[in-house]
């Protein structure tokens, strides 16, 4: 018991005591940490372009760390932090963007999930349904029932 405590108290620190990872190095960030924080803001919003799953202030790639100076330059010149995302997504397009827009190109991605759930849902109800419609057992006739007693009578004398 002490050694599952153990392991839980060591596995909590663990947990707690890990912080995001990321990948900005120090010659990108910028001298002001209010617009350095706006860029953060930014760059988690757009998507790597080499990794797709992470954002550009998470990613090691090269075409991040371009991007992420990028946005640090146009937060610098005083863009805000939707002017900088706009300039980003107009040369890069929709996949640049973690969360896309809602239109008629991305209706099957924002819908996707909820068609999934609806399919499996009606498989569910499918499959329990024709379970529900199988026969239950039948009952033993009087001629059955008197040859199941005589096989078990003889199963136990012996």
């Amino acid at each position: 018991m002490q050694r599952i405590l153990f392991q839980l108290v060591v596995l909590l620190v663990l947990t707690l005591s890990m912080s995001p990872a990321h990948a900005v190095r120090p010659d990108e960030m910028l001298a002001d940490p209010k617009l350095e924080l706006r860029a953060r803001e930014v760059g988690a919003e757009l998507r790597c372009l080499v990794c797709r799953n992470q954002s550009i202030e998470d990613s090691e790639a090269d075409l991040a760390h371009d991007l992420r100076v990028l946005v640090r330059e146009r937060i610098a010149t005083g863009d805000t932090n939707d002017q900088a995302i706009a300039f980003v997504h107009a040369r890069y397009g929709d996949f640049v963007l973690l969360r896309p827009p809602f239109q008629f190109d991305t209706l099957l991605l924002w819908g996707g999930p909820l068609i999934v759930l609806l399919i499996g849902g009606f498989a569910a109800w499918r499959f329990y349904r024709g379970r529900a419609e199988l026969p239950g057992p039948t009952p033993l006739s009087a001629e059955e029932r008197r040859r199941l007693d005589a096989m078990l009578e003889q199963g136990s004398e012996t």
